[in-house]
């Protein structure tokens, strides 16, 4: 079935409107229907919840073996939405600065969770940065606001879960031994993403092409400094079967990326030099697409707006996401469907996932049919 806009309509019994009224009209619609005039406002939990990783994650400059997390809660009327707060360190949030965070949000004051915009843009004032924890807000009042409608994002923004990309599975950079077993681990999928930027980036790719004919992309996390090395690299990477390069070179050296874009063989996707929505427009001309992840952008509403920007400018979008449970990811997929590549693989990772959600198939995302975000408890987190 394709879940457009007029079969959502359809869906939420809005036939008659259908014919004049868009998805804000439906979206208004359902808010009369759904919401309870009780006078309370919503209320946020959150809890630290750290994620323990199945291999140590060694990416160009960096290595560990957990990554902190917060988990959120807001509820409203008795139901309740769930959010999260990845923060790897090299994002510079903690633990400490997202409860800083969360303590001096008073969400109370607003007493109907479908005035998303005007929460939302609240938050973002509280303060600077914290876009994480932001996200963790961000996500949370998703997955309220659609478990109340009734419906999964996907389908209010009228996507096709049959869009759904294959998401690619991460390789660290680790000794030729565990790079080969990661590799057979990885068997299920059709693309492996592989991260490069240092000395070894050329064994990598054979002792992977050792074991595995997959198509591969590689990340090489700002590592590569030369763009004549850059280039040269490139090439005799899309000999090796890979399909792009993510952020083959520092983020400061805009000209260079610029340069090699242009003359690659393939396409160049920003990461490190992509954060928020005014980063897609210094993107353009400098790299091929962008890589938007939740935690870096404040969470789903503004991925959505940095997704429709990319794809007015007629740039390649991957949605990524960090080492994340299935909250995270979970909200990310809902717009893989407009996405030509998905690095969703960060709930695979772990150890210790508390919630079930988007599932992969034979390396396919699929999308799960339920209100909000998509997900279920498998592990109670909030007493």
């Amino acid at each position: 079935m394709n879940f457009n806009r007029r079969n959502f309509i359809r869906t939420s019994g809005l036939t008659a409107i259908a014919g004049f009224a868009g998805i804000e009209t439906v979206f208004a619609v359902m808010k009369n229907k759904s919401t309870k005039k009780s006078g309370k406002g919503l209320v946020l939990r959150f809890v630290q919840y750290d994620l323990l990783l199945n291999h140590t994650f060694t990416i160009a400059n960096s290595s560990r073996n957990s990554t902190p997390d917060m988990l959120t809660s807001i509820e409203f009327d008795g139901i309740t939405g769930y959010g999260e707060a990845s923060m790897p360190p090299y994002l510079g949030e903690s633990v400490e600065t997202a409860t800083k965070f969360f303590s001096l949000l008073d969400l109370g004051q607003f007493k109907d969770p479908f005035q998303m915009d005007d929460i939302l843009t609240y938050v973002d004032s509280v303060m600077p940065g914290n876009c994480a924890a932001k996200a963790a807000i961000d996500i949370a009042l998703h997955d309220l606001v659609g478990k109340i409608m009734g419906q999964p994002w996907y389908k209010i923004w009228g996507f096709d879960p049959a869009d759904t990309p294959n998401t690619s599975f991460t390789i660290g950079i680790d000794t030729m031994e565990m790079v080969r077993q990661k590799t057979l681990e990885a068997t299920p999928y059709k693309i492996l993403k592989v991260k490069l930027g240092q000395k070894t980036d050329r064994d990598m790719i054979e002792t992977i092409r050792s074991v595995t004919n997959v198509s591969l992309c590689v990340d090489v996390n700002q590592g590569w400094t030369d763009r004549q090395m850059a280039l040269d690299m490139i090439h005799w990477l899309k000999e090796k079967g890979v399909v792009f390069v993510e952020q083959p070179m520092p983020k400061t050296a805009i000209d260079d990326m610029a340069w090699l874009t242009e003359n690659s063989p393939l396409p160049t996707i920003a990461d490190e030099s992509l954060q928020r929505l005014p980063d897609v427009m210094k993107a353009k001309g400098v790299y091929s697409g962008i890589n938007i992840k939740l935690m870096k952008c404040t969470g789903m509403r503004e991925a959505h707006q940095m997704l429709t920007l990319a794809e007015s400018f007629g740039m390649k979008v991957m949605i990524g996401c960090m080492t994340e449970t299935s909250c995270a990811v979970s909200a990310a997929a809902q717009l893989s469907p407009k996405c030509e590549w998905a690095d969703l693989d960060g709930n695979l990772l772990i150890s210790n996932d508390p919630y079930s959600g988007v599932q992969v198939v034979n390396g396919k995302v699929i999308l799960i049919d339920q209100p909000g975000i998509g997900i279920k408890e498998i592990k109670k987190v909030f007493e």
